[in-house]
């Protein structure tokens, strides 16, 4: 990608998006890192819905720990995937007391190492709670990369990454990472993106896309 269309992109997303940031409801950490366990392939709306009441219900990591399995799944039981998700949250809480003193580790391969927690969600927590510069790969991050020209269709979330990291400075991944989140989620949508008055059509891989 040249530089002027590179500039031409994040002047767009810096004026439509430019305090953009995690719309996942949390208020300790390791509230965040439940959320976006739970977020997987499902929307963070869904999420914000259950998790109030998750950590109404169980107030502290000890209480998460100790709850069955099955009073999990019936808070979470309106996303998708509750019932792997409910033991990824209990494990997540026994291992977070056990191996971590009850805190959420900035360490990636400590972060991967517990249940549920993949790369993608590593880096949304690292970037989120330690402010590591890092670029979590959605669905909407994997998709925008495409159409903007930024990774090859064929590319897996892993070399989008990669590529991403090469294409930005440092300093601009989090926010990077939520701007396109934020214009794949309301405008650049996967089906039926708002292209007709969309002022990067001319950039995008996939123009009217309509299925």
């Amino acid at each position: 990608m040249d530089p002027s269309t590179k500039n031409r992109i994040l002047t767009f997303l810096d004026t439509h998006y430019p305090h953009v940031g995690c719309e996942l409801l949390y208020r300790q950490d390791y509230e965040l890192l439940i959320a976006v366990v739970l977020s997987a392939q499902t929307t963070d709306q869904a999420v914000n819905k259950v998790t109030p009441v998750l950590f109404e219900r169980f107030p502290s990591l000890e209480a998460l720990a100790d709850a069955p399995i099955s009073a999990i799944e019936s808070v979470i039981q309106t996303i998708g995937l509750y019932r792997t998700k409910a033991h990824h949250v209990k494990a997540i809480a026994q291992q977070l007391l056990s191996l971590h003193e009850g805190r959420v580790p900035s360490d990636k391969a400590a972060l991967t190492a517990l249940p549920g927690v993949g790369i993608k969600t590593a880096n949304v927590v690292r970037a989120e709670l330690f402010r590591i510069p890092e670029i979590a790969v959605d669905t909407h991050v994997h998709r925008l990369a495409y159409r903007l020209g930024f990774r090859q269709k064929k590319d897996d979330v892993l070399v989008t990454e990669k590529k991403l990291r090469k294409a930005l400075p440092p300093e601009r991944y989090i926010l990077f990472h939520h701007q396109l989140i934020h214009f794949g989620r309301y405008r650049c949508t996967a089906k039926k993106p708002m292209c007709s008055t969309c002022p990067l059509i001319d950039l995008c891989k996939e123009k009217n896309k309509n299925l």
